[in-house]
């Protein structure tokens, strides 16, 4: 199946399907983190998890032939700090940091964690190859119709990724750096469609994701004076992975009505 790259030598070469809602010249902000997050975790150490990657979206990623550049920037016995880069004709797009931590025994006692509903679908109701997701609002029952999805409801998502290289299997770290940037979909995603673009997107994990398919819930979302911060639950069928956040600025001249462009695939 098509990914949202081919590889070409050291170059990534977007597809159609990498293009942004926003504007046609420009990726998505989905595989520009899974991007970001291959490059990352050829750092992380045998025994660690990554516990933390953030990425700036400073800058817009064009449709263009793409490297990704890291350094390490502490390789220590418990705590390894990496960054990453793209790179488009020379210059740096976007960046990435990201922190892995080593995995070890739980200390004694009990803290408090919040009781969380997570909802999922029915086994098999996505292709493990990448399909269309499914959207949860409030009670209501999984749907891929963007027509009853937007509204001032409650967001839960459900997402089967395709692939992100063409012809190369996904890791688990890849399937959740390219789910993270979603977070603005379950967050955002109103009424009139959504009208806020991503600035940055944190995901924390305390474990990666099991399987081919992963979950996003809303968490919170608080607005003000046209920026807005929303964060996300994200989940497989055996509970939660992490959170993941954003913080957004409005874009509310170029609103995207996802109700009246159900024909295209909501992967961005």
């Amino acid at each position: 199946m098509i990914g949202f790259f081919t590889r070409q030598g050291e170059e990534f070469l977007p597809t159609q399907l990498s293009v942004s809602w926003w504007s046609p010249n420009q990726l998505s902000g989905v595989p520009v983190c899974g991007l970001l997050g291959l490059g990352l975790e050829r750092h992380c150490p045998p025994g660690f998890v990554p516990a933390r990657m953030t990425v700036d979206l400073y800058q817009p990623v064009f449709d263009a032939p793409t490297r990704v550049r890291t350094e390490v920037v502490r390789e220590g016995a418990r705590i390894v700090v990496a960054d990453a880069w793209l790179v488009q004709n020379g210059q740096d797009r976007v960046r990435a940091s990201a922190v892995f931590l080593r995995s070890g025994d739980q200390p004694p006692g009990t803290v408090w964690s919040p009781t969380v509903e997570l909802p999922v679908p029915p086994e098999g109701c996505l292709s493990p190859e990448g399909a269309r997701p499914l959207f949860k609002s409030g009670d209501g029952e999984w749907t891929s119709d963007f027509v009853i999805t937007q509204n001032a409801e409650r967001k839960a998502s459900w997402h089967s990724m395709p692939p992100l290289v063409t012809g190369e299997p996904m890791t688990p770290f890849q399937r959740a750096a390219i789910t993270a940037d979603t977070t603005n979909q379950v967050c955002h995603w109103g009424t009139a469609g959504a009208g806020y673009i991503n600035a940055d997107v944190t995901m924390t994990l305390t474990r990666l994701p099991v399987g081919y398919e992963v979950g996003m819930k809303a968490d919170n979302v608080y607005a003000e004076a046209g920026i807005s911060v929303g964060t996300a639950i994200m989940y497989d069928r055996s509970g939660p992975l992490g959170t993941c956040t954003v913080a957004t600025l409005s874009n509310a001249r170029r609103q995207i009505d996802f109700a009246a462009s159900e024909d295209r695939v909501l992967l961005r």
